[in-house]
């Protein structure tokens, strides 16, 4: 990942928003973070002044907008982000040996699939899709980008993928050097998760880190405002249907497309009518 590459903090964020209210109002993005009952990204959102609610089939660990139900009740609404935590039970590459050995019904990653699948064409502009390395990644395509904890300010590890729609890989906050013992503080000597086995685990493991969801809510949500799909200055005829991209080859954009470059993110830009 490119480090060098600017990063969009709270402070430059305001800008964006002022734009964004002269030319919508509100100024204020409507987000919906599925499959989170933690909070923590939701909340990331809110502390920037927008509207998020999170959604998942268990209540909410931390007060705040929530619907303790199927993310499918609410898709239907208008949202401009999607942030998508999928269960990855069936998912991960390290639970899949229970199905290749004949211990798990197939079908149960199948269903996890097609429910990712769900997520990922849902009628929303922006949408970034959350998982470990696994099926989605064999099944359905390569993640867009992938982060560590330790570089967001925290001294652990967990290979964690995002899938993007119309958002830009997200960038390192605070970048941690690996402690002088060769591991992480919470991995053992052999490099695994040493949280001990309880009935709590799966769910402690599944908690976003503070430091990546508040670069999710800082990064995204100045994107979005900023954007050339959003900005004032492009009449109706203009932004219609102007999809980005994250452009992830160093080749001279084919015939109809260009490039430019957008917080010093290379995009490339399709002009045709969208087809959502």
């Amino acid at each position: 990942m490119d480090t060098s590459t600017p990063i969009v903090n709270a402070s430059t964020l305001r800008p964006a928003v002022d734009v964004f209210h002269a030319a919508h109002g509100s100024g204020r993005l409507r987000v919906l973070v599925a499959c989170e009952y933690s909070g923590a990204v939701r909340d990331s959102f809110i502390a920037l002044g927008h509207d998020a609610m999170s959604c998942d089939l268990l209540p909410t660990d931390a007060p705040g907008p929530h619907h303790t139900g199927d993310v499918a009740e609410l898709l239907s609404q208008q949202w401009d982000i999607l942030i998508a935590f999928p269960p990855c039970t069936y998912l991960c590459s390290s639970g899949m040996h229970w199905t290749v050995r004949g211990l798990r019904d197939p079908k149960l990653t199948e269903d996890a699939l097609e429910f990712v699948r769900s997520l990922m064409g849902a009628n929303v502009p922006h949408i970034a899709l959350e998982n470990p390395v696994g099926a989605i990644s064999t099944r359905i395509r390569k993640p867009d980008c992938v982060v560590h904890p330790w570089q967001y300010g925290h001294p652990e590890s967990k290979t964690t993928c995002l899938w993007l729609k119309n958002l830009p890989a997200l960038n390192p906050t605070n970048v941690l050097q690996k402690p002088e013992s060769g591991r992480w503080e919470n991995q053992t000597p052999s490099g695994q998760n040493k949280l001990a086995p309880s009935k709590d685990r799966w769910k402690e493991r599944s908690k976003t880190y503070k430091g990546i969801a508040q670069a999710m809510a800082e990064q995204w949500s100045a994107f979005v405002l900023s954007s050339r799909m959003n900005s004032p200055s492009v009449n109706a005829a203009e932004s219609l249907g102007a999809l980005f991209t994250w452009n992830t080859t160093p080749n001279v954009p084919a015939s109809g497309h260009t490039t430019l470059k957008m917080k010093g993110i290379a995009w490339s830009m399709r002009t045709e009518p969208s087809t959502d």
